[in-house]
């Protein structure tokens, strides 16, 4: 009796510590890694709510979008205070709105310019702010050039749209007052990190509006006149396969574009 009541308690005690184990010999993700483990500290949940609020249609995407290297690179954690500007379907902000947690806000700003095209233009994320899994995202309608959260934040997030501020009939003013304005923005600091497609080294402002891509060489030296310092890229989303030759909507490329993540510190 004695001898299983002691061969039980060594193998309950084995239970309790595999995981422990398991976990303490994961190795780090790597920077550029492409593990989609959440990284630790960075993308928990704000509740359970917010992870199971994310529509299925983002959830198949993430396998692509790569969204938890993407809040380790932006150094997204509990408490930060994150501006999403121009998010689109809401496909960011809702992860950040998880990965920031209750005591974090995420501002998504919707370039007032964009209604004066298309009136509905903040009705998505409109929604999803409403949603009380979401109820961290605030929604601002703001000029894309002097947008202006009402206190400084971490992070400044622009993913697959710098491009679109150098397309003249976006109508979204001149980069150089949207990168100040981020520089604005931020805390001391705090990071600004531009996501987009990658356009051939050398490609002109003009194949931007054609191709909806950018030279990556181009987006470094704007953002750096704007007082930014150039504080490390992610290769995730890089694909050498991409000829960089065809608009990103073209079905060869579509979903697999060749895509640079550079990150800039505000000193």
């Amino acid at each position: 009796m004695k001898t299983t009541l002691t061969l039980a308690v060594a193998v309950a005690c084995a239970m309790l510590l595999q995981p422990a184990m398991a976990q303490t010999a994961r190795p780090p993700d790597a920077v550029s890694g492409a593990s989609a483990a959440r990284p630790a500290g960075a993308a928990a949940p704000a509740t359970a709510a917010a992870e199971a609020a994310r529509p299925e249609a983002d959830t198949k995407r993430d396998t692509l979008r790569k969204p938890a290297e993407m809040v380790k690179f932006a150094g997204i954690k509990p408490g930060s205070k994150v501006v999403d500007f121009m998010p689109g379907s809401g496909y960011f902000t809702r992860v950040f709105s998880e990965a920031v947690g209750p005591k974090g806000v995420v501002y998504a700003v919707v370039p007032e310019e964009m209604l004066k095209r298309r009136a509905t233009a903040a009705d998505g994320i409109k929604a999803i702010a409403a949603e009380p899994a979401f109820g961290n995202v605030k929604v601002l309608v703001q000029p894309a050039g002097a947008f202006a959260p009402p206190e400084p934040v971490d992070v400044v997030w622009t993913s697959q749209n710098y491009h679109d501020v150098h397309t003249a009939s976006f109508g979204l003013g001149n980069v150089a007052d949207l990168n100040k304005t981020a520089f604005r923005a931020l805390k001391s600091g705090g990071m600004y990190i531009v996501l987009d497609h990658a356009a051939a080294p050398g490609a002109s402002i003009e194949d931007s509006a054609k191709l909806h891509r950018i030279d990556p060489a181009m987006v470094k030296q704007e953002v750096t006149a704007a007082g930014f310092v150039f504080d490390g890229e992610d290769s995730s989303l890089r694909n050498p396969d991409d000829p960089h030759t065809a608009g990103v909507f073209d079905p060869s490329v579509r979903g697999k574009t060749d895509q640079f993540i550079y990150r800039f510190r505000k000193p």
